[in-house]
């Protein structure tokens, strides 16, 4: 008899539990790290339900970048609040909110339990057209990413620019094209800078091999973005890489380098191909990877600079 169906209903549990105790906390940082935990049992779950790409997504993001970037908001929230009165919300707002959750939850839940068996899908007609479509791309994720959804797929990385330039509007006037300083340890914890100089060229070096097999195997041009900008968050925690300028040119070239080379490369599809976002069928599968080289890029630079954050008044870097 197989023990997978009760280690599924353990993992479902355990999943449950430490997403209460996340809400329940009344310490900040208890429930960052509840939340950072929560991510990466979320990775298990994702690799239970065979989607090894949402699964290292979830990984890379939930587990890892998203956890850096609630600690260092929670950081700036625990200084506004040393200088201002601490205003918590009332007995009232609770209730709303617990109620107003508890029924989006009842509403997703009865939507699953009442789709029909089988459910519909398009999975058939896209496997189907994977050869064509799919420009001979092993992995029918990435397929459908770069070839069903293209446009979304570029509108992402565009939110991820407009969030980079969202978070640096934030910066005052005087400080305006200074360098970030979120990480303000002037002598980091040893450990941290160990786990820094021994991370970053093996992240790197995964990293990279999870962008390039993402063409054949599970993985692609967000994961491994994921994965480079966590090191760069890494060595910038330990003080082995300090936060660029805001202003640097090249900084700017390469958050809006991904969209820029998707967008010419759709519009050009109109000319050679016959279609916005068609790829010619001989060289689609390196046009593709083209393409992803330049969102590694984008995704591996705004992420840390979402952590990291506005400019520093006290940076003159």
């Amino acid at each position: 008899m197989s023990v997978l169906p009760y280690l599924d209903v353990g993992l479902a549990l355990l999943v449950v539990a430490v997403a209460a105790w996340t809400v329940a906390a009344r310490a900040l940082f208890a429930s960052v790290v509840s939340y950072v935990a929560y991510g990466l049992l979320l990775a298990f779950v994702w690799i239970r339900l065979y989607a090894p790409d949402v699964a290292l997504t979830e990984a890379a993001v939930g587990g890892g970048v998203t956890g850096v970037l609630l600690i260092t908001a929670g950081k700036r929230l625990g200084a506004l609040h040393d200088i201002g009165p601490d205003v918590r919300p009332g007995v009232g707002l609770k209730l709303l909110t617990g109620v107003l959750a508890a029924l989006v939850a009842g509403a997703l839940a009865s939507v699953i339990l009442l789709l029909p068996d089988p459910p519909p899908s398009l999975a058939p007609e896209a496997s189907a057209a994977i050869d064509s479509a799919g420009a001979g791309l092993g992995n029918p994720i990435t397929a459908v990413l770069m070839s069903y959804r293209s446009f979304d797929t570029m509108l992402e990385k565009i939110v991820l620019v407009l969030a980079v330039a969202g978070v640096w509007s934030m910066t005052a006037d005087e400080a305006w094209g200074r360098a970030p300083s979120p990480f303000r340890r002037s002598r980091p914890y040893a450990p941290t800078i160990f786990l820094a100089q021994m991370l970053a060229p093996i992240g790197t070096l995964i990293g990279i091999h999870v962008f390039w097999t993402g063409a054949n195997a599970p993985g692609g041009a967000f994961q491994g973005g994921a994965l480079l900008a966590a090191i760069w968050i890494i060595t910038m925690m330990a003080r082995l890489a300090e936060p660029p300028r805001v202003d640097a040119r090249w900084l700017r070239m390469a958050l809006v380098a991904g969209p820029a080379v998707f967008l010419v490369n759709g519009l050009t599809g109109e000319f050679v191909a016959g279609s916005f976002f068609a790829y010619p069928p001989s060289v689609a599968k390196p046009i593709i990877l083209f393409i992803e080289a330049f969102m590694v890029l984008s995704i591996a630079v705004a992420l840390p600079m979402l952590v990291a954050g506005p400019s520093s008044e006290g940076s003159d870097q």
